[in-house]
């Protein structure tokens, strides 16, 4: 024993030994990192240039670079909203270097860099430059927002827009990108109010089709109505969408991902960034990805290719440049939609009734569309003085419709009307007829955004300040050569199948239609292009204002200013006032439809914090407004409106804890919108509605152990409409954009860190929706079922290479969406991603 005790004691001593001769030959800095303000800077890049070594500092501001050759190295210290910078450094065998730094804040969106290093809470992101457009931390902000991280994206094998905002509590989509002229991407409930993802880098950016992943940093999902800094053009009441892109940094470096899966799932893409020059003054970063898709379903796909190059530019220490570009050339058969019968009684109110097959798209590849897009931005950044900074920014923005969009639409009550004309009596016992409508999109939209900002942070007398000021010109036209909609058969759901044959010839007669096999909807000579031509050719001549040739321009001149106050350290205040004069002059063809409207936005909030940094209760008061634009009906009838207002009070707390690993928001807000415009018929509208949305969010992001992030949400939300018009088919009811009451998401990952597991990692989660009623008038309720739908995944790294498989929709739920339609979902699908990086 004592021989064996001897043995264990000299080994002990020799492993020591070796330890302190090892720790003799390498060198270690370390530091402290504080902003101008003398607040701790954690969360701070650290890097050694020209190589894969850094670190990021603690809630302290103290970072820690251990086990460095000797030699000589240039320190980077950088931060998103903060000035970078750098000092060579000599470090020799056993040395301990001190290196302390003090950062200013600027608006320069500096590169994400890529480090090796534990990061706590890798799915969260404490600040932003673009909620506010001035720097300012979550904590310290009275809006809430929600962040979707490229790291959890990743993590997730997103191949879509659609499943990355799954991950935003409150957030649910409504409606499909259907890819046609004007409004064909999708459409999401935020708060109960619809909205669209319209913003990339806080600026404008149309698409009529789905935006591809593959550039996105991050996403933004900013609630409440944010008029103030935002306008009204592009965004809604429950709040915005918007997408921050990809950023050069200094050092060569990418990777390359391919993803396959389920229903011929081909994509591949890449990230490739390299530095130009040897000045490290200016950097080129380009992300491109190729997507192949079939449907789940017996008909469909989409194809695209997505190709976006960036530029930064540093002059100097006070002028920078940044180019980021996007161009995306999709082609997909719009997805199935089927519209509830507006006209008349439903004949089914949930889907047990409605006898619909989900696997049936009704449709063929023959009718397909293509949705070509592009964004170019430039933004330059002059820092005018250590309190001020000069931001100029433009945008241009275009988005095509080419091809054909078709829909099915429940038109069994019609029907019955059309036959009732001459047989009273006559009804249809059981079942749904589904009349396919076609049109053939030729149009195009484009937007011009120029913006000039003025950002300061200043002291006045023994208060800080931070401030952004602006002017804001935004163009808006649109072009539509499209046609109307021309009958292409019908569906037969349950009908029987004699009484649908003898329904033909007063279907024919009706429609005008050429089509006269309207008993077999699945016969290809249907479902072509040329049928669906023969369908619009019977139309005749254009006829209504949706059927003729338009071009329209509505031009935006607005004002902004917004300042916080930090009456203490943990006590600030914000307040926002913008001004727009929106000017519409409709119909380029004439100028009945012409009118000027000027509209006032303001924005209060505050912000208390009992614990600095930590803890933080807050209320707001938002604004947001709309300038509805007048409307032609069909009989040529005018209506103006005035702009519609919401307004919103909300209060709730923010957490920061132990070190970041815990980060959460909770509130309760209360948004009011008046001067509602109601549609009452195809000519009558009126605007005395009153439309509150009220409700309960909380989010969560943690990583309670090393290797575990977690991202979670839950929302309430309570809608009605109210109106004191009689007659009005809405009033007192759950609005349709409202969506589902309740929503849940929740996305838990595990990387193991050590031991012989290490380099595997596991991720699990899903969604939860409750009812949801789609179609909500006096005719009748259509409600969708609740779900949960599970995801998991299986991943494994090392060194360069990852692998990841996931499994979407576990347990094979069916279920579907809407917003006065029926959309069905994809069933279980399985897919293995692969990337390396360099």
């Amino acid at each position: 024993m004592k021989s064996k005790s001897l043995i264990s004691f000299f080994s002990f001593c020799a492993l020591l030994l070796t330890a302190v001769s090892f720790a003799q030959q390498t060198a270690t800095i370390k530091g402290k990192i504080t902003h101008a303000t003398a607040e701790n800077a954690d969360n701070v890049s650290v890097i050694l240039k020209g190589t894969q070594i850094g670190t990021i500092t603690n809630a302290s501001g103290e970072y820690e670079i251990k086990n460095l050759k000797p030699g000589n190295y240039t320190l980077r210290i950088s931060e998103v909203g903060y000035s970078s910078k750098e000092k060579n450094v000599l470090v020799t065998a056993g040395d301990e270097v001190v290196e302390n730094f003090t950062i200013s804040s600027t608006t320069e969106e500096l590169s994400e860099v890529s480090i090796n290093g534990a990061k706590t809470n890798s799915f969260a992101r404490k600040e932003s430059t673009i909620v506010s457009k001035m720097p300012l931390k979550d904590i310290e902000n009275p809006q809430v927002y929600n962040t979707i991280s490229s790291e959890l994206l990743k993590d997730q094998v997103v191949t879509s827009l659609n499943d990355a905002l799954k991950n935003a509590p409150g957030l649910d989509r409504l409606w499909e990108s259907t890819g046609r002229g004007g409004d064909g991407a999708g459409y999401f409930s935020l708060r109960g109010f619809a909205v669209q993802p319209t913003m990339v880098n806080g600026l404008p950016a149309l698409s009529n089709g789905s935006a591809d992943p593959a550039n996105i940093e991050r996403i933004e999902v900013i609630k409440g109505p944010s008029g103030t800094l935002f306008g009204s053009s592009l965004i809604s009441y429950g709040g915005l969408i918007n997408v921050t892109t990809k950023k050069p940094y200094e050092t060569f470096g990418g990777s390359i991902s391919y993803i396959g899966g389920t229903y011929g799932l081909n994509r591949v893409t890449a990230d490739i960034n390299t530095p130009l020059g040897t000045a490290n003054k200016a950097a080129v970063r380009i992300n491109a990805a190729y997507h192949n898709e079939n449907s789940f379903q017996d008909a469909g796909f989409k194809k695209s290719f997505f190709f976006a190059p960036s530029l930064s530019y540093k002059v100097n220490e006070k002028l920078s440049f940044n180019i980021n570009t996007e161009f995306y050339n999709g082609r997909s058969t719009n997805q199935t939609m089927i519209f509830l019968d507006r006209g008349a009684p439903l004949r089914a109110n949930n889907m047990r009734e409605l006898g619909y097959d989900n696997k049936r798209s009704y449709t063929s590849n023959d009718l397909y569309m293509d949705t070509p897009t592009y964004n170019l931005q430039g933004q330059m950044t002059y820092k005018i003085s250590d309190k001020w900074t000069s931001q100029t920014a433009i945008s241009r923005t275009s988005a095509k419709s080419d091809g054909y969009y078709s829909y099915l639409y429940e038109g069994t009550g019609s029907i019955e009307f059309l036959v009732q004309q001459t047989n009273p009596s006559f009804t249809i016992p059981g079942g749904i007829i589904l009349a396919r409508s076609t049109s053939k999109q030729n149009a195009e939209t484009t937007g011009l955004d120029i913006q000039q900002n003025f950002i300061g942070n200043f002291n006045i007398g023994n208060f800080k300040n931070k401030f952004i000021g602006g002017l804001d010109y935004f163009n808006l036209n649109n072009v539509s050569n499209s046609t109307g909609y021309g009958n292409q058969g019908f569906v037969n759901l349950g009908v029987d199948a004699t009484l649908f044959a003898s329904l033909a010839p007063a279907l024919h007669a009706y429609y005008g239609t050429p089509i006269n096999n309207f008993g077999h909807p699945d016969d290809t000579g249907v479902l072509t292009q040329d049928a669906a031509d023969a369908g619009i050719a019977a139309l005749g001549a254009p006829t209504g204002p949706s059927a003729q040739f338009s071009k329209t321009k509505q031009e935006v001149f607005s004002a902004y200013a917004s300042n916080v106050i930090y009456f203490m350290p943990n006590l600030s205040a914000m307040v926002s006032l913008r001004i727009d004069r929106f000017s519409n002059k409709g119909d380029l063809s004439t100028n009945i439809d012409d009118y000027n409207q000027t509209a006032f936005s303001p924005k209060f909030g505050v912000v208390y914090q009992p614990i600095q940094d930590k803890v933080a209760v807050f209320a707001n008061y938002l604004n947001g407004f709309s300038n509805v634009a007048p409307i032609t009906t069909p009989d040529n009838n005018i209506f103006v409106f005035d702009p519609e207002q919401a307004n919103q009070f909300e209060f709730g707390t923010k957490i920061n804890l132990l070190g970041d690993k815990l980060i959460a928001a909770a509130s309760y807000y209360n948004t009011k919108v008046s001067n509602t415009v109601l549609q009452l018929g195809p000519n009558d509208y009126i605007q005395d509605g009153e439309q509150t949305n009220k409700g309960f969010e909380a989010s969560i992001t943690a990583s309670p152990i090393e290797g575990l992030n977690i991202i979670a949400g839950y929302s309430y939300n309570d809608s009605v409409l109210e109106s004191t018009s009689p007659g009005n088919e809405f009033a007192g009811r759950r609005p349709e954009s409202a969506g589902p009451q309740n929503l849940a998401n929740l996305w838990a990952s595990y990387k193991f860190t050590f031991g012989k597991l290490q380099g595997f990692g596991l991720g699990f989660g899903g969604n939860y929706s409750s009812k949801n009623e789609i179609f909500n008038r006096t005719v009748g309720t259509f409600t969708l079922p609740d779900y949960t739908i599970l995801n998991a995944s299986v991943s494994y790294s090392v060194s360069e290479f990852q692998i990841i498989l996931k499994a979407d929709n576990l347990t094979d739920k069916e279920y579907y969406k809407g917003w006065s339609t029926i959309n069905p979902q994809r069933p279980r699908v399985f897919s293995i991603g692969a990337t390396y990086n360099f």
